[in-house]
């Protein structure tokens, strides 16, 4: 089979792949806005946390071997299937709605299918995993799915109140997540020859993107359900604003310094640097996203063009994903850089400021109409962007000439070297 190198990109069935997660973080988005309060925000994350593990096995195989040739296509294709079936029932992840299959149930097989599928791809394509002591890890993969599972089928057996079984479903899938993500950093890391940084590092930004996207998305969709009027029109150019200012926190330096600082890594430290900043950290990130969309939703449908009257002040839960959410973004970014991308350090103090500065706020301005708000917090971050620019313009500039002078070689003919 083919192996990754040094200059491979991120194949066409990769962005394929992706493309679900464009539908599964609508999905959570759904999720978290059928039951808008703080339970139902803290299960749209244990949610998204079951996606971005199976999506961050898939990237793992990915930037080991290529997922575009033969039988490894397939299997990832099928995988895919299988996510996009998991993410159709994400809404019904925790309640099952009326009619139809058990919501539960239905998730947690998708999901039991998604990781038993990874992890055959993984010891097909990599034999080195076959090892009895790599193996019984990799099995161990699957006790997450299984808690999973055990969560939509157990405590209607044990409890009769629904608070009860709630509760102990949120228990279950708390400990599946933990235990899924402890299991991840006792997982061996890929050796130098099989890593490619340039292509895991592209893998990350696509997914960031993505995110990115849905939050358009949410903008967009929100403003439907309203007439067109003055207020509406400023709230939706204020809200793809915001999302431009946060693509421009992630892309301008730090994806840059990011993917330099991996390829400059000593090799038997490489894999754990990754894991670290990108596996663990771009979770918060797509997180803060998420929120921030969902925050963004309902500040542009929660009411009439009358909602953005002065008198009429945003909802305090609304308020806290706006800003909580550019608050995680700008912390996990902060965690990323601290980690992984030292060459853009000087960056780190106007981010923890401005994140410090939203706090502060945040009490402040409950009693603003929604347009307030948003105009607030959509000027915060373009002020970021103003004083990053002008604190970091030589490294910058540094970045920038290093990118272009280690711009990757053509694709290498598939009739070349490279076949195991």
């Amino acid at each position: 089979m083919w192996r990754v190198g040094k200059a491979t990109r991120v194949s066409t069935t990769e962005l394929i792949f992706d493309l679900v997660f464009v539908f599964a973080f609508i999905q959570v988005t759904t999720l978290m806005a059928s039951n808008f309060t703080g339970g139902g925000v803290a299960r749209g994350v244990l949610v998204l946390a079951v996606l971005w593990s199976a999506w961050s096995v898939s990237a793992w195989l990915s930037t080991r071997v290529r997922v575009d040739f033969g039988v490894v296509r397939v299997g990832f294709l099928t995988v895919m299937a299988a996510l996009f079936l998991l993410a159709v029932n994400a809404p019904e992840a925790f309640t099952d709605l009326p009619g139809g299959l058990d919501g539960p149930l239905v998730f947690a097989v998708c999901y039991l299918i998604v990781r038993v599928l990874l992890l055959a791809l993984r010891w097909y394509s990599l034999p080195p995993a076959r090892g009895l002591w790599v193996a019984g890890l990799q099995v161990a993969t699957l006790a997450g799915p299984v808690l999973i599972l055990a969560a939509a089928l157990v405590p209607q057996l044990i409890f009769d109140r629904p608070a009860q079984i709630a509760l102990a479903q949120v228990g279950l899938w708390v400990l599946a997540v933990v235990i899924d993500y402890l299991v991840g950093i006792g997982l061996p890391l890929p050796q130098r020859r099989i890593f490619s940084p340039a292509h895991w590092a592209e893998r990350h930004s696509l997914i960031v993107i993505i995110a990115l996207g849905e939050s358009i998305i949410s903008v967009g969709l929100a403003g439907t359900r309203l007439p067109a009027s003055w207020p509406l029109l400023l709230s939706s150019l204020f809200g793809v604003t915001l999302t431009a200012a946060l693509a421009w926190i992630y892309f301008d330096i730090v994806a840059l310094a990011g993917e330099q600082a991996l390829q400059r890594c000593p090799f038997e430290q490489r894999a754990k640097l990754a894991r670290d900043a990108y596996t663990f950290l771009h979770l918060p990130m797509i997180l803060g996203i998420i929120i921030l969309s969902l925050g963004l939703q309902k500040e542009l449908s929660y009411g009439s063009p009358e909602s953005y009257l002065p008198e009429t002040p945003l909802p305090g839960f609304t308020l806290y994903t706006l800003y909580g959410g550019v608050v995680l973004f700008l912390l996990a970014q902060v965690g990323f850089q601290l980690r992984v991308a030292r060459l853009v350090s000087t960056i780190v103090w106007p981010r923890l400021a401005a994140a410090g500065l939203l706090v502060g706020l945040t009490p402040n301005v409950r009693s603003m109409p929604a347009l307030g708000v948003l105009a607030i917090l959509t000027a915060i971050c373009l002020a970021l962007i103003v004083v990053e620019v002008a604190v970091a313009g030589g490294q910058r500039r540094r970045l920038r000439e290093v990118a272009l002078l280690e711009a990757p070689a053509p694709r290498p003919d598939p009739s070349g070297p490279g076949v195991s």
